[in-house]
């Protein structure tokens, strides 16, 4: 694939405006000279530099405006507040439609640009005509129609030189502005032994006499700025032969102690892992391939299964073992942390709230939790339901919040934590809870449950999760419509996860989602039911039994068994899928978990485990509801993977239409 410059631009500018949103939100309570505000300053300004290189003079243009106010910002003209990160966040928001307009190949005049490029001058004038004078900044901030000099200290990211920076040729690009004196120091250099020859030990001090301000400056050194520590500042004198920092000898023997330290943080520089940007496309073929070798490795090993040739065993185990190896690393390069769409939600909670008068904070944990690329891409518009729900329906009013004795700001916690073979991400609140009455009462409305059913607590929780189903007065811009839930329930259930809602009157409300780590290879155990195969998940495999004749006469006709002392109830696979033939004289109950309790399945017999590269089933058979893909075993036929809550709830569908027939006759 040919390298295209404004691509990388693009991507990298996605990536900048994600950590600008995620700055901004975070301003609150940060000082002048905050490494905060420094993040935000050093976003926007790669933004604007590597966007003029590209073509992008319009955002550019834009960003030198905002570049501008976060420069006094930095400098305590301009105090932290709350109209400084809206105007950020306005920013960031103008920026990336002017890069999508220009993209597109559309106009870019958007009155919006000039909207905020006037608040932000207003602030910026607002500010220096409030201020007191400062002697340091009225130098800085005088026109710049005569020479000043300027001090810099210059401290690279030990692998400047490995990315294709040059100190040379910096120092030429200063020399051009004015008059430049350079100074260079030693004292991080480490014994020879230990130096690295592709890094940089050397920092420099400069003095720069020229009619340039602050952001030329900058910009000189804007492609060696990350991960380097440079400091800018205007000074009344020059700084003729600067001395102000000694320089310290090389020394060839054992580093002092201070040196053995800075010696230390640039190896951990120089051994900080590198990524690569892949497209999407190019994993997905990836992942597919790999499952192809899968599939065909099985076949090999069942063949050879059949021929007593130790030469021909070896090999293939060897294989076996290689082609699982490769599949854990495949999938692992496909896994990626759910943070990455964690970050986005505070801009939600932040806007939502405002919107609706309320104070509301997001916490989050468990950012570095792992799921596959696959499910995090369909996961993003379930929990916008969920934190849209909490913000409208279970986080009150300040004044509603003050008068329940809670602080006046709600949180809602959203987290993620691993458990087995499975994520659970978890959307809590700290509101008033669900209201079971009002929530019954309109399951009765809606005619979806009788006056007189008897529903336990968590019958009477999941009934917000059927279509249509909303116990919101008046409908809003946020909710009220009664398919938020339904959308999150059929959405985790198509990603094979379950939904589970718990909730205490008065102290708030959590959501939990049940979900695999991937969707694209998984451990099966295969079964055999009538000569029939399936696939049962093994993360929702607890253990298998026996049961014979004897033990099923033992419940008068109730499919029960005991397993050490608990009474487990099964579904006989074969009468549930109506599949012809006589069950073995003993046959296996394979014990599954489902959501909190555990259901045994009867099957003729157990074959083992299995790699199982998941298939999606053919337009015909996608409403065979106790089915959620099939795969390809070693032979070539086909066993298809049941869907554990599907098959339950089939079950009980069975079982109550025949309670129904029996009251008839």
């Amino acid at each position: 694939m040919q390298y295209n410059p404004v691509e990388t631009y693009l991507q990298e500018a996605e990536d900048l405006l994600a950590e600008i949103e995620e700055a901004a939100l975070s301003l609150a309570g940060e000082e002048s000279g905050s490494e905060r505000l420094n993040q935000l300053f050093r976003a926007f300004h790669t933004i604007k530099g590597s966007g003029a290189m590209c073509g992008f003079d319009q955002v550019a243009q834009f960003t030198h405006h905002v570049e501008t106010v976060l420069d006094q910002v930095r400098q305590g003209a301009i105090p932290v507040s709350e109209t400084l990160t809206e105007l950020v966040l306005s920013a960031k928001d103008e920026i990336r439609a002017l890069l999508a307009a220009d993209r597109q190949g559309e106009a870019v005049a958007r009155s919006s640009t000039q909207d905020i490029i006037a608040m932000l001058q207003r602030l910026s004038s607002a500010t220096d005509a409030e201020a007191p004078p400062d002697p340091v900044k009225a130098v800085d901030a005088r026109p710049h129609t005569g020479d000043r000099t300027w001090r810099i200290l210059f401290r690279p990211n030990p692998e400047l030189m490995t990315c294709g920076g040059n100190p040379v040729l910096l120092f030429r690009d200063l020399r051009r502005l004015g008059e430049c004196q350079v100074s260079a120091h030693t004292d991080t250099v480490p014994a020879l032994e230990e130096i690295q020859p592709t890094a940089c030990y050397f920092w420099w001090t400069i003095s720069l006499k020229t009619e340039a301000d602050r952001n030329a400056i900058r910009d000189i050194f804007l492609f060696v700025e990350d991960g380097s520590a440079l400091e800018i500042e205007v000074v009344e004198t020059e700084l003729v032969g600067i001395e102000t920092v000694p320089e310290v000898p090389v020394s060839v023997g054992r580093p002092a102690e201070t040196r053995d330290g800075q010696g230390a943080v640039l190896r951990n520089a120089l051994s900080k892992e590198s990524t690569v940007r892949v497209p999407s496309a190019r994993l997905d073929r990836l992942v597919g391939l790999v499952g192809e070798l899968v599939v065909n490795q099985s076949r090999l090993a069942q063949a050879a299964s059949h021929v007593d040739s130790p030469e021909l065993a070896s090999p293939v185990e060897e294989i076996e073992r290689l082609v699982a190896e490769l599949r854990d690393d495949v999938l692992g390069i496909r896994m990626m942390p759910i943070g990455s769409i964690f970050a986005r939600f505070r801009r939600l909670v932040h806007d939502l709230s405002a919107e609706l008068g309320k104070q509301i904070d997001l916490a989050t944990a468990g950012e570095e939790t792992e799921l596959d690329k696959s499910i995090l891409d369909q996961l993003g518009e379930p929990l916008v339901h969920l934190l849209r729900n909490s913000i409208d329906h279970g986080i009150e009013s300040p004044e509603v919040r003050a008068a329940a004795g809670k602080a006046s700001r709600g949180v809602i916690r959203l987290s993620a934590v691993h458990t087995g073979s499975e994520v659970v991400v978890t959307v809590e609140d700290d509101g008033h809870g669900l209201d079971r009455a009002a929530i019954r009462a309109k399951g009765v409305e809606k005619r979806l449950i009788a006056a007189d059913a008897v529903l336990s607590d968590k019958e009477v929780l999941n009934l917000i999760l059927l279509p249509g189903f909303s116990t919101a007065g008046k409908v809003t811009s946020v909710s009220g419509r009664g398919v938020g839930m339904d959308v999150v329930k059929r959405q985790i259930d198509g990603l094979r996860g379950t939904v589970s809602i718990a909730s205490d009157p008065g102290k708030g409300t959590a959501i939990s989602l049940r979900l695999p780590l991937t969707l694209a290879i998984i451990e099966g155990l295969l079964v055999e039911v009538s000569g029939d195969r399936f696939i049962l998940p093994m993360s929702s495999v607890a253990e298998n039994i026996e049961l014979d004749r004897a033990q099923r006469s033992r419940n008068n006709g109730r499919n029960v068994t005991a397993v050490r002392g608990e009474l487990i109830p099964y579904i006989d696979l074969r009468e549930a899928f109506g599949l012809p033939g006589s069950p073995p004289p003993i046959e296996k109950v394979v014990i599954v978990q489902h959501e909190d309790h555990r259901v045994g399945l009867v099957v003729d017999r157990v074959l083992g485990t299995h790699q199982t590269v998941l298939q999606p089933l053919g337009r015909f058979l996608r409403s065979v509801a106790v089915v959620s893909g099939s795969t390809v075993m070693g032979d070539g036929s086909v066993a298809l993977i049941l869907d554990i809550r599907a098959i339950v709830g089939f079950a009980a569908l069975q079982a109550s239409a025949a309670r129904d027939g029996k009251r008839r006759q």
